[in-house]
């Protein structure tokens, strides 16, 4: 029942978004910062500790859960709730908003507007890129969410549930990217600030975690765009990144669309607590993407390729949407 349950999650999102203030991610960082603040005693095996806490505890819970509607219930609620979940952990309106509207500022030739709003969303200095340069890095961070909004989700939820785990590889997935981007921005804090163990554990794990759907979604990047230019470019050009698994993505996009990726990267600005919203925890700092990376091959980033983006991603979706639904229809037939 993945399909129906990814189907019913994603044309939700799509009809009512869930907002940007609300109650339920705020209650995942508070989750976070408590076992920070009760696990983390700077010792290496206290980071697997609190990282294990934090990560597998809201799973188990969403599984249980599951479990005991399936059982006493009946499969259709546990259906209801996978949908519920998948509503929480997986979608495009979660940070699609960020891409249409500099998307619309540069159709309409306000270049300091989309300075503005990349600046807002990435929490970076962005007042000396140019127009190709605007566009580069919100092909790269667009690219990047639709992996860990998305296309990651999707996979851990649809192999998990196939062994009768229910949501919880959705939840795992996001918690899992989560915790690491928090913490390691809870490193630079003054109050309660993560430990260096703690911010091991946790990017060592989400880049375990991360390590199969990473190359998932760029193949399927490779299915739907140009095939033969994205995997060459996955090949000989994923190591220009500073991370593994986003570089195997961005490698992948930059064959697939042919544009040229990686580069000179974005300074990093400090802004006023509160600036982002959602999963983001308020002051994150931009991630190992935004360092220093050498450009891949291709054209270079102009306004025209944010529009082959979403039709990369829009037919990489169809293309899971088709395989859950054959896989559903055999195991129905079978």
């Amino acid at each position: 029942m993945s399909f129906f349950a990814i189907l019913f999650a994603l044309l939700i999102e799509q009809v009512r978004p869930l907002a940007r203030h609300n109650a339920i991610h705020a209650s995942l960082r508070a989750w976070a910062r408590w076992v920070a603040s009760n696990f983390d005693a700077g010792k290496p095996q206290h980071g697997w500790v609190a990282w294990s806490l934090a990560v597998l505890a809201p799973a188990l819970a969403a599984l249980a859960v599951h479990w005991l509607l399936a059982i006493y219930v009946g499969w259709p609620f546990a259906v209801l709730w996978s949908v519920a979940v998948l509503y929480v952990t997986l979608g495009f309106r979660q940070f699609s908003h960020h891409f249409t509207n500099i998307r619309d500022a540069l159709d309409a030739g306000d270049e300091p507007r989309a300075r503005e709003l990349l600046a807002q969303w990435q929490q970076v200095d962005a007042s000396e890129l140019p127009r190709s340069e605007i566009v580069r890095h919100v092909i790269e961070y667009s690219v990047l969410a639709a992996h860990r909004h998305v296309f990651g989700v999707l996979g851990w939820f649809s192999v998990l549930a196939a062994f009768g785990l229910g949501p919880a590889g959705a939840v795992v997935f996001r918690m899992s990217e989560f915790v690491a981007r928090y913490w390691r921005y809870k490193g630079k804090a003054l109050d309660q600030p993560a430990s260096p163990a703690l911010q091991e554990a946790a990017s060592r794990a989400w880049a375990a975690i991360d390590w199969l759907p990473a190359r998932v979604t760029a193949l399927g990047f490779a299915v739907v765009g140009s095939f033969e230019e994205a995997i060459d470019c996955w090949r000989n050009h994923a190591q220009r990144f500073p991370n593994d698994n986003d570089g195997v993505i961005l490698a992948a996009t930059s064959g697939a669309v042919n544009v040229r990726l990686g580069g000179e990267a974005l300074k990093s600005a400090v802004f006023a607590p509160g600036a982002s919203q959602g999963f983001r925890a308020a002051g994150m700092q931009p991630d190992a993407t935004t360092t220093d990376s050498e450009s891949t091959p291709g054209r270079e980033a102009e306004p025209a390729h944010l529009r082959s983006i979403v039709g990369l991603v829009w037919r990489s979706v169809v293309l899971w949407m088709v395989l859950l639904a054959l896989l559903t229809l055999a195991r129905l037939l079978g």
